[in-house]
């Protein structure tokens, strides 16, 4: 029970954080006018706010439940054989209403539920990129985010550095992700916004859900196939 309330209160900060900063950021970014400067500005913020979100509650709660937060995070674990299935969907259902929880409290902190830090694709993405394009960039980034998560909790004697790994890797993946979707690579974090936003994002989310997941079970195999013994080596 712990390690579920763990990841529903990890997931719960990582909405309010993350998605927090971005609805602030790109209020700064309106209230300044548009240009590459401020632009650029908005993006490393946002960034660095899931990024080092991560990195807190990878040192607050990872030695409870080793802080997935992430539905696509627990999926590779579960592929790579570091997870058993019961416990797999503990953790989803946990972290899916960390993320509604979160985004309820972004709510009461903002005053409203106009804005959430929601993804999307159309005219909900700053490069207009469609559906297809969408999937694609949220495959690769989380097949990124979640093989590093892998390779960096694999040993032990990573354990000091682990969580910074992770939250860097979360930061760099944002950086390239924003312009094209917001960067989800976690389903729960797409979810809880987008069941409770104004802005119609709902109907767009199934992307955030499919995407990341295929992306974590890509990563899922990859590691478990390079990290098995080399036979023709033995």
């Amino acid at each position: 029970m712990k390690k579920l309330i763990a990841e529903f209160v990890g997931t719960a900060v990582l909405v309010i954080f993350g998605c927090g900063s971005a609805v602030a950021a790109n209020t700064l970014l309106t209230n300044i006018g548009q240009g590459n400067g401020p632009l650029a500005f908005s993006t490393l913020l946002i960034a660095f706010a899931f990024g080092l979100v991560i990195v807190a509650m990878a040192y607050s709660i990872g030695n409870v439940s080793g802080c997935h937060i992430n539905p696509a995070v627990s999926l590779g674990m579960l592929v790579a054989g570091r997870m058993e299935v019961k416990e797999f969907a503990r953790y989803l259902a946990a972290q899916f209403l960390g993320g509604i929880a979160g985004a309820a409290v972004l709510i009461v902190m903002l005053g409203s539920n106009a804005a959430l830090g929601t993804n999307g694709y159309g005219a909900a993405s700053a490069l207009g990129i469609g559906v297809g394009q969408a999937l694609i960039v949220e495959i690769v980034l989380t097949f990124v985010f979640v093989l590093a998560v892998l390779g960096v909790t694999s040993k032990v004697e990573n354990s000091s550095v682990a969580g910074l790994v992770i939250g860097l890797t979360l930061t760099l993946v944002h950086i390239l992700g924003i312009p094209f979707t917001g960067t989800s690579v976690n389903p729960a974090r797409s979810f809880g916004p987008a069941l409770l936003c104004a802005d119609g994002s709902i109907k767009q989310v199934w992307v955030f859900i499919v995407a990341p997941l295929v992306g974590a079970a890509l990563a899922g195999l990859f590691y478990k196939v390079i990290s098995s013994p080399d036979k023709s080596e033995a």
